[in-house]
């Protein structure tokens, strides 16, 4: 392969690698920062409210592991008395909801 050839193949890549993350970060503030702020701290109204964890501590995100991410944003989430705590995001396929727990690993601080 010559040397533009791998330029080239190097530059879509990289085309399609940030065009990846933008959509999980436009989902994450369309779908995931009301509640869990921009910043993934939690600090808003309804994270404080539901008692939402720091998303950008590494402890908190060695609590779950990516199956279970994306179950919470497949599914949501309901606490031991069956209440819902978290709704399941609607209209995201499977890599997209992929994508946003990846975005969420690189909260983590």
């Amino acid at each position: 392969m010559t040397t533009i050839h791998r330029f080239i193949v190097l530059a879509l890549a990289s085309i399609a690698l940030s065009t990846y993350g933008a959509d999980a970060a436009g989902n994450w503030k369309e779908s995931c920062a009301k509640c869990h702020g921009e910043d993934g701290k939690g600090e808003t109204k309804m994270g404080r409210k539901l008692s939402i964890g720091d998303l950008t501590d590494a402890k908190m995100q060695a609590k779950f592991t990516d199956e279970e991410a994306f179950k919470a944003i497949k599914s949501g989430r309901t606490d031991a008395n069956g209440k819902t705590t978290m709704k399941a995001i609607e209209g995201l396929s499977d890599e997209d909801m992929k994508a946003l727990v990846a975005y969420v690993r690189t909260l983590k601080k």
